[in-house]
């Protein structure tokens, strides 16, 4: 289907990616794995033609369509959800506009014999016959059904694009990739945007997918739900395996056993065979044998140990500061942005030491009562901080947040206080700020670095209570692990808005789904949560939601039938009433001849011969009228007739 021939890529002296080859299958499904910088979303973009490689080629079919979507893209906002999200279907909708072209043509045209009118009425079926393909008579059913899937309500898809965020601006642009059904789906970090449920369902989509798949992401749960392949990047070279991401470990760990004892063995065979010949060089009786084991030793395959990168985050917070045993308490808290409510009569109660998570879809008001437990933004109700309570901060678009223009170095540096400032490069190092790294501009970081830089920043000063906001966006698995246990052994109360199952999964003990502009408690972790509401992968939305989807669509598809057979009326009856005006005109046309053959009988000096003539071309008009009459007639009851039966 796709095959990748030896691609390189260099900046400079620096190989990111050295010589890599592999084949991309029909049906496929693989994940791309590897640390922040190893090359996967530039593959992603020279498989899309959006990069072009330093060497090698990418060799694939003229059949072959991608559907690429990057981390971040630059969209319009000039329209409403609904209608962008059916640009997917620019095909279908331009066959429609022909084939309400073509009928209409059709219905107004009488030259029903000739050459063109035949030609087109075939143009028409060929046309009718590519929609029908394409699925034309569901596209809108399609379009709803998947905006649904991605989190949208119903009542989002009239609204203007403008006033979403560019997390919901992101899931259009997948929703329309996932609706034109590419034979090849390039997705670079499709989850970053999505809440759990959201996820499931893509993972769903994409598992019953025809087409082949080819995925970045540093969500474990969602690589081994979907992926049966993983390609891990690690210093410039692939290692391919036909598994899921948690059995590659294991995979990738036996390989390396096996290839480690052989690599010890043939060491130990080519330092005794060095010792021969140096021993026995210069002796003439052993010659023969020092030449074949030379000669031997020239033909050694040798075998090569993969240079592992043991690069990581080393990440410890400082101890907590006791703080009082209630940390954050609310009764009745309610937030409204002008007429939205977004948080309703809320009441909660966190105590030291309590490790919690705030889930549920965008929008619900995870986010905003974060602010408000930090005191960014005002509310109704009551809530209370506890005694000696210091907050540490992560928040969603903490990359934002930092000055552009300031280095890795001063970033730090401009916060950093007392005997710290000693140890800011250590730091910093710690977190893969190495060398002239910390010269870097904040604004030619990646995603990631700009994720670590934001959480060396977190550790600066010792807090009791951290409020997270999806920390885990742009990090890689090795960095999300290391993330994960220092929040484990953190001794402080933790809040963590996170859609990431595999992360939250041993670190809290206590979920909040946030739902409807409430919240409800939930004791255990975050697979106790998906258990209780049994939509692990997906069960209970497709029971509960089943109803609802096949009524909505009943009602879209039901809408669309309405709305064809609307079409067709009008059509039929344009024809009806076009045919009797044209009669009306015949009529009248045959009157005014009549008339003006009465008329020549009257005049004076008309010789007989002329007045024959002018009697048997009055009986023409005379027998034309009558039947253009009768015509009229028979016109006139089939329009009556139309009328009554569509009533």
């Amino acid at each position: 289907m796709v095959s990748v021939q030896n691609i390189s890529v260099s900046f400079g002296s620096f190989d990111l990616l050295t010589d890599i080859s592999f084949l991309i299958n029909d049906q496929d499904r693989i994940g791309l794995a590897g640390k922040n910088g190893s090359g996967k979303s530039t593959l992603l973009k020279i498989i899309s033609g959006n990069q072009s490689p330093t060497s090698g080629m990418i060799d694939m079919s003229k059949e072959v369509s991608i559907g690429y979507l990057p981390q971040q893209m630059k969209v319009d906002d000039t329209t409403t959800v609904i209608n962008e999200t059916i640009t997917a279907f620019s095909e279908l909708i331009s066959l429609s506009e022909e084939i309400e072209h073509c009928s209409f043509e059709i219905a107004r045209r009488e030259d029903y014999e000739t050459s063109d009118y035949l030609k087109l009425c075939d143009h028409l079926t060929i046309v009718e016959e590519r929609y029908r393909m394409l699925g034309g008579t569901n596209y809108m059913a399609e379009a709803e059904m998947t905006l649904l899937g991605l989190g949208f309500e119903r009542k989002d898809f009239d609204r203007p694009t403008s006033e979403l965020s560019g997390g919901w601006r992101m899931r259009i642009e997948l929703a329309k990739i996932l609706l034109r059904k590419p034979s090849l789906f390039l997705l670079d970090e499709p989850t970053n945007h999505l809440d759990i449920e959201s996820i499931q369902w893509l993972e769903t989509f994409l598992a019953g997918y025809s087409g082949a798949v080819v995925l970045v992401s540093h969500d474990r749960a969602f690589l081994d739900n979907v992926t049966k392949r993983t390609i891990e990047i690690s210093l410039g070279k692939i290692y391919d395996y036909k598994a899921s991401w948690s059995k590659y470990l294991i995979l990738r760990q036996e390989r390396k056993v096996q290839q480690l004892a052989s690599y010890r063995n043939q060491q130990k065979m080519i330092e005794d065979t060095e010792k021969f010949i140096d021993r026995f060089r210069y002796k003439a009786t052993k010659a023969i044998q020092v030449q074949s084991k030379m000669k031997q030793l020239d033909k050694v395959d040798r075998i090569e140990i993969d240079e592992e990168d043991k690069s990581a985050i080393h990440l410890r917070f400082p101890p907590a500061p006791r703080a009082g045993t209630v940390v954050v308490e609310a009764e009745a808290l309610t937030k409204k942005y002008g007429s939205l409510t977004v948080l309703n009569k809320v009441d909660f109660k966190i105590s030291r030491g309590e490790k919690v998570a705030f889930v549920g879809r965008n929008g619900e008001g995870k986010t905003t009562l974060s602010r408000i437990i930090l005191g960014e933004l005002e509310y109704s109700g009551n809530m209370k901080i506890g005694h000696n309570v210091r907050i540490g901060y992560f928040a969603q678009n903490q990359d934002v947040l930092l000055d552009e223009n300031r280095t890795v170095l001063q970033t730090i540096d401009d916060i950093a206080k007392g005997d710290i400032r000693t140890k800011i490069r250590d730091m910093l190092g710690a977190f893969l700020f190495r060398g002239d790294d910390v010269e870097k501009k904040v604004k030619v970081l990646s995603g990631g670095e700009r994720a670590r830089l934001a959480l060396v920043k977190l550790l600066l000063e010792p807090s009791n209570l951290l409020v997270l906001d999806e920390p885990t966006n742009h990090l890689d698995m090795r960095s999300k692990d290391i993330l994960k246990q220092a929040l484990i052994k953190y001794d402080g109360t933790l809040i963590v808005v996170s859609h990431d199952r595999d992360f939250l999964d041993g670190i809290v003990g206590k979920v909040y789904e946030f739902k409807y502009n409430r919240i409800k408690e939930n004791i255990g972790g975050i697979y106790d949560f998906l258990r209780k509401k049994k939509i692990e992968n997906l069960k209970d939305i497709e029971k509960k939601d089943k109803i609802k989807i096949e009524s909505a669509q009943e009602n879209i598809s039901s809408n669309k039938q309405k709305y064809l057979d609307k079409k067709e009326y009008e059509r039929n009856l344009r024809k009806l009433r076009k045919r009797l005006e044209e009669s009306e005109k015949i009529i009248e046309k045959l009157e005014g001849e009549i008339i003006a053959v009465d008329k020549s009988f009257m005049e004076p000096g008309n010789s007989s011969e002329a007045h024959e003539i002018d009697y048997k071309n009055y009986q023409d008009l005379k027998e034309q009228l009558n039947d253009e009459m009768n015509k009229w007639a028979q016109y006139s009851q089939e329009v009556e007739e139309f009328l009554q039966d569509n009533t």
